[in-house]
């Protein structure tokens, strides 16, 4: 199976099954050959992740992809949290993420710059306004986003 189709079989397994827990699944990544692989599943809900959750969705989880059986090789399983620079890709993440500071990178560049760092101001009718650290503006429209993650603070 291809490596995206095999990501998206994960995600319509996992999807229904994380609502029903009160938790969202925010990436599934698989890395490795055709003989062995690692499938990475990451979780995420308002208050933060518990090591009590990311075991029960292992759990879970794991037995439904035995059902499933869409890897059909050996792999390794893990269950994490996004972290504290959570990558934000759906329209979701940018609404909740309002007020905090992100690196944006965009596929085209905006006033000669690709590379965006600053406290997302807004996001509404597809775009994000990014105030840049030296007091500038920047509206940035969401299908122009390759890359955006939250930053860290302290």
């Amino acid at each position: 199976m291809e490596r995206a189709a095999l990501v998206d079989k994960v995600k319509q397994i996992a999807e229904p099954m994380l609502r029903s827990l009160g938790l969202e699944l925010v990436e599934v990544e698989y890395a490795g050959s055709q003989r062995s692989g690692t499938l990475r599943v990451f979780i995420d809900k308002e208050k933060g992740v518990t090591l009590d959750d990311c075991e029960k969705v292992s759990r879970y989880l794991s037995q439904a992809l035995d059902v499933e059986d869409p890897i059909p090789h050996h792999y390794t399983f893990e269950v994490s949290s996004p972290g504290l620079d959570r990558p934000l890709r759906k329209k979701d993440d940018f609404i909740r993420s309002v007020g905090k500071k992100v690196k944006i990178k965009t596929s085209t560049p905006i006033d000669n710059q690709k590379v965006f760092a600053g406290r997302l101001a807004d996001f509404k009718e597809e775009k994000m306004v990014l105030h840049l650290e030296g007091g500038k503006e920047v509206i940035i429209p969401l299908d122009q986003i390759t890359q955006a993650r939250l930053e860290v603070e302290f």
